[in-house]
């Protein structure tokens, strides 16, 4: 179901890449890095003085998955009574033949303002009559004040070569066709998106939901492996996932006909009939499915037909009989998929689509690499054409998004917390406004990927490792109160600035042996986003109370030290930093992030960890003899003192 192409399409947008297919995009794609804008929605409205070039944007606005921008009202209100007698705003801005320059400042002017519009193209067509180069200058001189991505077409050759070269000056983005320019939006709205993944670092089991039983669905799996199979029946399937909580039919098992009518009479009719063995995969292929089963009679003779069928097309399958089910009745229910790949070399993967009967034919499913959280689980299924059809359709009522998403979440749990699972496909997953069930699951496993020592522990076989919640530790402060010590996140960065702008200038230069007061964008990024498996930053936390000009009250956390180390080139030994906030100095900070960092490097394998101090830094000295570290001279720099410690 799933290609190994569309993983590497995954794999690229969660590292918060763009995926360009042609070298014109990949030009398009580097003009608009070069104009850096920072994008922050998919809305493009489109400013035309053509209808046909307007309409062929539009069109390709809807075939890129992005939205066309549209005036409010207050917008459409101010901007007509500037424009021709002509000019239509119903979708595109179209300033008719006869625009003019002074037609597009207006137009540019307002749409750049709007709050229903986050980027701007802007198309001319020469016209008789027309000045592309003044309607250029446009351009150029709204480009310092706006805010918003800006991107041009300008169509025609020879008359309108001048005006490319002044947009090109001025570093807008000028394209030849319509689709060409709405493709370059394109490019830096998804990098946008994918940034936002980037930013998301979710624990490998959600807080918000009760705790799945992990060890027994170990246990399910341990016993499955030691009798030699690999693909789980549909009974030993649906105990996985009730393990984790996700919603199953009830469905229980029939050794002989009467059993089956038995259990279908208690059940209620109508019912489904399955064939249960280890040794088939895809039950319907052998005549092992039967739906809507409405009497005891045809029980009986559907068990003796469909025995029949699959010894016929299977004569060694073990057979272990029959499972029975109710018909799960949702009228108005939307058949989904969702299901696990495991990728050489990027690990497991999440999909979600279309289910049914019909999964391979109608080939919608969109992936995400796991671990998940709600963000990430919306914008899997808002990635996938079938989610169109989960709000109100046709007469149905919109489908409980939050059992869909909790769905997903539980799955992502499933993946985090069994690398032994190899391949899931539950399909199909029927939704509606009261819930989510899954009707029916097939789960191959194998034996848990070795990994080096040290890899992330159990997490080893993802290849996005989850935010390491297990370091998470509170601590009580002298004098009364108590901080967390746990790792840093994204979220982090603006509260890690403002602990770097609380610090004094002398804390600043120990830390950093410079004197800057803030932390560049870049080095905030780096410092906050980080790869677990290479590195590691904890950082001590208190919650403090804010109040906000009205009276209402926050509570935030507040960064008062951070201790952090990176793995060498050897792989063997660590270099750490740490620095606490001055009004903490003292209170044994410093003693608890220098041990915790210690441990985390530790249970990570590595040997030892060293680093730099300033010979002036006697506060920070003495603190590392107090800790077992060796301290010596530093042959390369007389300024400095090397500290060792053996882990």
């Amino acid at each position: 179901i799933v290609g190994s192409d569309e993983v590497f399409d995954a794999v690229l947008r969660r590292a918060g890449a763009v995926r360009v297919r042609s070298f014109v995009e990949l030009f398009s794609a580097a003009k608009c890095l070069a104009s850096r804008y920072r994008p922050v929605g998919r809305r493009l409205a489109v400013i035309t003085n053509g209808g046909g070039p307007g309409v062929l944007a539009a069109d390709w606005v809807s075939e890129l998955g992005l939205d066309l921008g549209l005036l409010t009202e207050d917008g459409a209100r101010q901007l007509q009574p500037l424009l021709p007698q002509h000019a239509s705003l119903s979708d595109l801005i179209d300033l008719s033949e006869d625009a003019g320059a002074e037609h597009y400042r207006a137009a540019l002017e307002v749409a750049s303002k709007d709050r229903g519009i986050d980027g701007v193209l802007v198309i001319y067509s020469p016209k008789f009559g027309g000045d592309a180069d003044a309607v250029a200058d446009v351009l150029v001189q709204a480009k310092p004040r706006m805010s918003k991505p800006l991107v041009a077409c300008w169509m025609g050759d020879a008359s309108v070569q001048p005006a490319r070269h002044a947009l090109a000056d001025a570093l807008i983005p000028s394209f030849r066709t319509p689709e060409a320019a709405v493709g370059a939006f394109g490019n830096i709205a998804s990098f946008y998106q994918n940034q936002q993944l980037l930013q998301q670092t979710p624990p490998p089991l959600s807080h918000e939901l009760s705790a799945p039983d992990v060890e027994g669905a170990r246990l399910l799996i341990e016993g499955v492996l030691t009798e030699r199979r690999k693909v789980l029946t549909e009974m030993e399937s649906k105990a996985l996932l009730s393990a984790f909580h996700i919603p199953v039919t009830q469905t229980l098992l029939a050794r002989t006909a009467a059993e089956a009518m038995m259990i279908a009479t208690q059940l209620g009719f109508p019912v489904a009939l399955k064939i249960d063995s280890p040794d088939v995969s895809h039950k319907s292929d052998v005549g092992g499915v039967a739906l809507n089963v409405m009497n005891a009679t045809a029980v009986r003779d559907i068990w003796h037909e469909m025995m029949d069928a699959v010894h016929e097309r299977v004569p060694d399958a073990r057979i272990n009989g029959v499972t029975v089910q109710a018909m799960a009745r949702k009228a108005r229910g939307r058949e989904l998929y969702i299901g696990v790949v495991t990728d050489d070399p990027f690990g497991p993967v999440i999909a979600f689509g279309a289910g049914g009967t019909m999964i391979e034919l109608m080939n919608d499913h969109a992936m995400e690499m796991p671990p998940l959280n709600q963000f990430l689980a919306r914008r899997l299924m808002e990635r996938s054409r079938v989610h169109e059809t989960l709000g109100a359709w046709r007469g149905a009522p919109a489908v409980d998004m939050a059992a869909l998403e909790q769905v997903l979440l539980r799955v992502s749990e499933m993946v985090c917390e069994l690398p032994q699972l190899r391949e899931m496909d539950i399909n199909p997953i029927i939704v509606d406004e009261h819930g989510a069930v899954a009707v029916d699951a097939r789960i191959v496993i194998g034996p848990a990927a070795q990994t080096s020592p040290g890899r992330a522990g159990r997490y080893g076989h993802l290849a996005i490792l989850p935010y390491p919640a297990r370091y998470e530790q509170l601590w009580p402060l002298k004098g009364g109160g108590e901080y967390t010590v746990r790792p840093i996140h994204p979220d982090d960065a603006q509260a890690l600035q403002a602990f770097m702008k609380g610090l004094s200038a002398e804390s600043r230069y120990f830390r950093f042996v410079s004197s800057m007061a803030e932390l560049p964008p870049a080095m905030l990024a780096r410092f906050t986003l980080i790869d677990y498996d290479r590195e590691m930053a904890l950082c001590a936390v208190v919650e403090e109370e804010t109040v906000d000009a009205d009276g209402t009250k926050h509570v935030r956390e507040r960064i008062i030290g951070v201790s952090r180390y990176i793995t060498n080139p050897d792989q063997t030994s660590c270099e750490f930093s740490l620095v606490v906030d001055d009004a903490f100095a003292g209170q044994g900070l410093g003693s608890r992030l220098m041990l915790s960092i210690m441990d985390v490097a530790r249970e990570k394998g590595l040997q030892e960890i060293i680093g730099l101090v300033l010979t002036n830094n006697e506060g920070m000295l003495r603190l590392m003899r107090s800790l077992g570290f060796t301290v010596r001279a530093y042959p390369d720099d007389p300024d400095f003192r090397l500290v060792t410690h053996p882990l």
